[in-house]
């Protein structure tokens, strides 16, 4: 690519990143005062919240402004990236979510529309995985398990961000690593469309976050949280699209599904194994409780800005392992983020049955 050509995309997402920033940090304000006038606080006496006075939860709105204006005036217009089929599911996620924040919604009609934004993207904005991508040998699919795994696919990513917005930071910060992952390798494969939207929802997600570290001031709700998973999971199948081999194809970036695993992999895997827990004690998997991950590091005496620090560390160390070793194929990676999250989490079980017992023991590894 040439010089002056690179200049001007790095002047475009400068641009780009610094309206979106701008207008979260210039948006806010005005909610927190509509929030304090109209007493619009979160809920303090629910069991799984973390502080002790009443915080608006509408962040998700100044999230879901920047992020839709910005990419309406800047947006590249291409065929790569459906931009009106993914304003009208973040349009139809937003409403729901607002609709969570101020008055509650039933997991039954969340997980409907949950499902109905997913099969807009998938079926009319054809965003899906294609393939299996050599995982367990497999390649090519139908088209129907195609539009089925995708489906869950960008299910289980929206609901990921959703529970991971438990703690000051967490959400957002994880949200800014995956989507700048996201802006980096587009760039790099020189899908500036795709960057766009990208960088789009890391800029107001930034502003954000201003708000959102501890002290946090405001929290972004289901409206913001359930929005960015929405993004994170479109870029992600993106993303492994661009990266498939084809027997006219042979893809720049290896083991892309890998690669998006260790990315999306903190919300990922804290889903599937609280999820997991519940069915195993048979209980509904949509049961809230503070068996999260970064519930059970508070328990240890960190704090939220320590345990998303702890979190986002974790997630950017695997990231970088995985990228190392991509030429050990799929499978292989996916076996080792596996087996890394699962260490994590059995040494954070292990620090508090030591805790709980005062007792610092090999023990407490297994019982």
């Amino acid at each position: 690519m040439p010089d002056n050509l690179n200049e001007y995309y790095f002047l475009y997402y400068l641009l780009m990143v610094t309206f979106s920033v701008l207008i979260t940090l210039l948006s806010i304000p005005s909610i927190l005062h509509v929030a304090r006038t109209r007493h619009l606080y979160d809920d303090v006496g629910h069991f799984r919240k973390q502080h002790d006075h009443g915080i608006p939860r509408l962040g998700g709105v100044a999230i879901f402004v920047s992020f839709t204006i910005t990419l309406l005036l800047f947006s590249i217009i291409d065929k790569n990236i459906p931009v009106s089929y993914i304003l009208t599911a973040s349009i139809i996620l937003f409403i729901m979510g607002i609709k969570d924040d101020l008055s509650g919604v039933n997991s039954s009609t969340k997980f409907l529309i949950q499902f109905v934004v997913a099969a807009i993207l998938v079926i009319l904005g054809d965003i899906r995985l294609s393939s299996m991508y050599g995982i367990f040998g497999m390649y090519d699919i139908s088209y129907i398990f195609s539009v089925v795994i995708s489906i869950l696919f960008i299910i289980l990513v929206i609901n990921a961000f959703n529970l991971i917005d438990g703690i000051d930071g967490l959400a957002a910060t994880t949200c800014i690593v995956a989507n700048g992952a996201f802006t980096v390798l587009f760039m790099y494969l020189k899908h500036f469309e795709l960057a766009a939207v990208s960088i789009t929802i890391v800029g107001a997600v930034c502003g954000f976050l201003r708000y959102n570290l501890t002290p946090a001031k405001i929290f972004m709700g289901d409206a913001g949280s359930l929005l960015i998973g929405l993004i994170s999971a479109i870029m992600a199948v993106k993303f492994i699209e661009l990266n498939k081999f084809t027997a006219l194809n042979t893809p720049e970036i290896v083991s892309a599904p890998a690669i998006t695993f260790a990315i999306l992999m903190g919300p990922i895997f804290d889903t599937l194994r609280v999820f997991t827990l519940r069915i195993v004690n048979g209980k509904s998997p949509f049961t809230a409780d503070r068996n999260h991950i970064h519930h059970r590091i508070l328990r240890l005496g960190y704090t939220h800005l320590q345990t998303t620090f702890i979190l986002t560390g974790v997630n950017v160390l695997l990231i970088i392992l995985v990228f190392r070793f991509a030429n050990l194929g799929n499978f292989t990676l996916i076996v080792f983020i596996l087996l890394v999250s699962m260490l994590f989490n059995w040494g954070i079980t292990f620090c508090l049955r030591s805790k709980e017992r005062e007792n610092l023991s090999l023990r407490n590894l297994f019982i």
